[in-house]
């Protein structure tokens, strides 16, 4: 239930014929009062003929009239307008309980406290099933103004209260850290315009979409540009920037004239200091050269990128919200432009989730911790190397990086539950379940094939023993569920290549805890293809090229083995040891 105070206007009888009429697509029907100021009732005029608005308006009116005929300070803005809207699934409720909720509301707000002869004139109207519309004219019966300070904080606690009592929809409390929702005016002007978004919403997706690609925010104007948004500058003297603005082409006044809304009206994540507090921590550009030669594809390194992610984010949320969070925060918006970046590159099929799961995963980025941005500037640039690839998903590397994001997400929002952020924490759970879908999408094909390939019984057997004594705990789960042979493909895949078994599974679990997992073996399968990519290193052979004249050509030192078992190494130029 979500009471949503408006500006206050001046015209009482304007309201009331908003109120009481068709609405602006005849969506209202049946308006009546349900509750008001006056304990005899009030002549209603959706149920009274011989009731006009102008004789209530009269009424309500009455005290600000009386205040304003005197010789001190005019009334101005008496209006005081509040929607008090029920969540989409909640039970009909009667117009008598709607009448408790509205005396409640302006109880909380400060506009008619109980037990105060005094208080404010106020009607609540209902037409429509699922909310009601409180008017109240805000000059007291003594003629003083009511104290409003605070007072939408107060309506939307006695709101959670309300919803607690009533068993309805549970709203998780806000840290002012939301987005403005569209006004009726900005949707009914979307709807005559033919837009599926309204202007606002429309300029989010293109802000959001632009960051990812920029490392100032002047590259992110000049993108915003190149993408056919409209951009207004604000300079100093100096010629610095003082803030922006953007409009939407077509979106125009009654004069004709562009619309332009500033970026902190559109989201508070974008405003220009935020921006350029986040975008100033971007890693250096490494040349082109450099990132082509590298043997690994961006997704691979994202994923890499990602584990270190996991491991703070589960350590930070382990500690139970303890310390300052800036990096913390500074990873989980940073991982917002990565899923960002991989839903404006990846197939076609899977971009409709990867671009839910952006939208949805924007209220999780922003909390009133401050981020410490310079610690996630790799991720920064692991978002930027996605955009700038050339060759497109490499393999499965990006299935194996979505289900590093489904991770990456769960974790996110574990962090803000630890530090009861409810918003981030929902949002990050619905990015989970966009993200999920984008990965069963796109795993399907591989896994198929993958089971296909099923080794042979004798080494599936000796692979399901590996799982039980690798996590015995998850070990009916995994070998009982439809992904199994998918996964024993990929450990016998891995043991090809020198990799235990035993021990990518033990890795793998310990990356990520297996209890709350949907699919464990899908899990883990995923996690292992991305560990087992590579031969499993070999400390002699290591050791026997740096011994090599090559190497030694090229100012290699031999450095100790890592694994403890192996031989010592020789002084640089030795031959080898023959082995028999």
């Amino acid at each position: 239930m979500i009471p949503s105070i408006k500006a206050p206007g001046n015209n009482t009888r304007g309201l009331l014929a908003y109120l009481y009429g068709p609405g602006r697509q005849d969506e209202h029907t049946d308006p009546h009062i349900v509750g008001s100021f006056s304990p005899l009732g009030l002549r209603d005029p959706g149920r009274d003929p011989g009731a006009t608005l102008t004789q209530l308006a009269r009424i309500l009116d009455e005290p600000v009239n009386l205040r304003n005929s005197g010789f001190g300070k005019k009334a101005t803005g008496h209006v005081w307008h509040c929607p008090v809207r029920a969540a989409p699934g909640d039970r009909h409720l009667s117009d008598a309980e709607w009448g408790e909720i509205a005396r409640r509301t302006v109880h909380a707000a400060g506009i008619a406290p109980d037990g105060d002869p005094h208080g404010c004139r106020w009607i609540a109207v209902r037409h429509a099933d699922d909310h009601i519309h409180i008017l109240a004219t805000t000059v007291r019966e003594d003629g003083r103004r009511p104290k409003l300070h605070g007072s939408a904080k107060r309506a939307q606690a006695e709101a959670r209260k309300i919803e607690q009592e009533l068993g309805l929809h549970q709203v998780q409390p806000g840290d002012r850290t939301g987005e403005r929702r569209p006004t009726q005016a900005e949707m009914h002007k979307a709807d005559r315009l033919g837009w599926q978004q309204t202007s606002r919403e429309w300029l989010q997706d293109r802000i959001r979409d632009a960051v990812p690609h920029a490392a100032s925010v002047e590259e992110l104007f000049a993108y915003l540009e190149a993408d056919g948004v409209e951009v207004k500058i604000r300079r100093l003297p100096s010629g610095d920037l003082q803030g922006y603005a953007v409009g939407r082409p077509g979106d125009t006044n009654a004069e004709g004239e562009q619309i332009y809304v500033p970026g902190g009206k559109i989201a508070p994540d974008l405003s220009l200091p935020k921006l350029r507090a986040r975008l100033a921590a971007s890693a250096p550009e490494e040349h082109p050269t450099a990132r082509r030669n590298r043997s690994s594809s961006s997704w691979q390194r994202t994923t890499d990128v990602l584990d270190r992610v996991h491991q703070h984010l589960a350590e930070d949320s382990t500690a139970g919200g303890e310390g300052d969070g800036a990096l913390g925060q500074a990873q989980i918006t940073a991982l917002g432009d990565i899923i960002n970046a991989t839903a404006q590159t990846a197939p076609q099929e899977l971009r409709a989730e990867l671009r839910a799961a952006t939208r949805a995963f924007a209220r999780a980025q922003r909390s009133q911790v401050r981020a410490d941005h310079q610690g996630a500037a790799d991720l920064r640039q692991a978002a930027r190397d996605i955009l700038r690839a050339g060759d497109g998903p490499d393999g499965n590397a990006l299935t194996v990086m979505i289900a590093a994001l489904v991770w990456a997400a769960v974790l996110s929002g574990r962090w803000h539950q630890a530090r009861g952020h409810a918003q981030q924490a929902h949002a990050a759970r619905q990015t989970v379940q966009h993200l999920q879908a984008a990965y069963d999408q796109a795993a399907a094909d591989q896994l198929a094939a993958l089971a296909h390939r099923r080794p042979g019984p004798e080494i599936t057997s000796t692979l399901a023993g590996d799982v039980r004594s690798a996590v015995p705990a998850h070990a009916t789960r995994i070998l009982t569920e439809p992904n199994w042979p998918a996964l024993a493909t990929v450990l016998a895949d891995a043991q090809a290549l020198g990799h235990q078994p035993r021990q990518l599974l033990q890795e793998a679990a310990a990356r990520r805890e297996l209890t709350t997992a949907r699919l464990p073996a899908k899990v883990l399968l995923g996690r292992i293809q991305h560990t087992s990519r590579n031969p499993a290193p070999n400390p002699a052979a290591e050791a026997a090229r740096r011994r090599s004249p090559a190497a030694t050509a090229l100012g290699l030192r031999a450095t100790p083995p890592t694994d403890p078992t192996a031989p010592p190494t020789a002084p640089a130029g030795t031959p080898p040891r023959r082995t028999r």
